[in-house]
């Protein structure tokens, strides 16, 4: 099969396309015969080396945590699937990822795609949405009538927060530049604070939670738009507890945890048109098509998601 790999560590240079071998269903896994991905931070961030020591993986690496496609064959022990069902999941973190044409996943990772949603739309949502949604419920237990400011809502994850957010009954504002205000009204923000016209810490006051994606001077002045016993949830990086402690906010870094539960969720909502899909590029599954994705989603100006088309 067709994979695109990284044999060592460094720049976009490094992603080649190779021919390799088709993997083998363990016990309780489908190998999914993949029509697309998407590309995620993680991705250029594992890519460059950033997180060696936290998944310190062998080489070759097939990047890639995304799948979405047909199941082409099952393990002995599965029950839940069959060839032919259009699935979709968030894999293990392993070294074997989904810029490919096949990937192995374990059955209980999986979701059925609904009819409604093709394969592209698909593949955007298992990590983003995924993360978007741990953020807020398992972490932030957001309630109706709370106030939710989100970072970055013109983002992957953003974007799915958002909408998420505002099903729950949240009052939702987000940041973003001038040119995605009104998109981010679409999607449901209540609030869009245009950071290059406004500072948000200036503009919004007694939040009961945040989702951050930006780390930094931005996290920090985070804290200051939450109230009393508030929530931050980080993506990026964990925020400064002795900042969180002054007004008793519960504060971490939520890192994705593999869900085909609530990936079921999330197709609901989808099939219901609760939910939708940006899907803001598009590009091949080939070495220069890989590049190309993942320049953009360095340059952090990508809007929605970048998705990676597999024929």
């Amino acid at each position: 099969m067709k994979a695109i790999v990284i044999d060592q560590y460094g720049g976009k240079e490094q992603l080649k396309e190779t021919e390799f071998e088709k993997p083998v269903p363990g016990e309780k896994q489908v190998i999914v015969k993949l029509h697309a991905t998407s590309i995620n931070p993680i991705d250029w961030k594992l890519r460059e080396g950033y997180l060696k020591e936290m998944i310190p993986f062998d080489f070759p690496i097939i990047l890639g945590w995304d799948a979405a496609g047909i199941v082409d064959e099952v393990g002995e022990k599965v029950t839940d699937f069959k060839a032919g069902d259009r699935v979709f999941a968030r894999p293990e973190t392993t070294n074997r990822g989904t810029y490919a044409e096949y990937t192995a996943v374990d059955q209980h990772l999986l979701a059925r795609i609904p009819d409604n949603i093709s394969f592209e739309e698909a593949a955007c949502v298992p990590l983003a949405g995924l993360t978007a949604w741990q953020c807020l419920f398992d972490f932030g237990n957001i309630k109706k009538g709370e106030k939710v400011l989100i970072h970055a809502g013109a983002g992957g994850v953003g974007t799915f927060a958002v909408q998420l957010a505002k099903e729950a009954g949240a009052y939702v504002a987000t940041t973003a530049g001038t040119h995605n205000v009104e998109f981010l009204k679409s999607l449901g923000a209540d609030e869009v604070i245009d950071y290059k016209k406004q500072d948000f810490e200036k503009v919004l006051k007694d939040y009961d939670f945040v989702l951050d994606s930006m780390g930094g001077e931005i996290q920090k002045k985070s804290f200051t738009v939450l109230k009393e016993g508030g929530r931050l949830a980080s993506i990026v990086s964990n925020p400064d507890q002795e900042i969180a402690s002054q007004k008793n906010i519960k504060s971490g870094n939520v890192w994705l945890d593999p869900n085909g539960e609530q990936l079921a969720k999330m197709a609901d909502l989808l099939e219901q048109n609760k939910l939708k899909v940006v899907i803001g590029h598009r590009f091949p599954l080939s070495e220069e098509g890989i590049k190309e994705a993942h320049a953009l989603s360095e340059s952090h100006h990508a809007k929605g998601k970048i998705v990676i088309e597999i024929r």
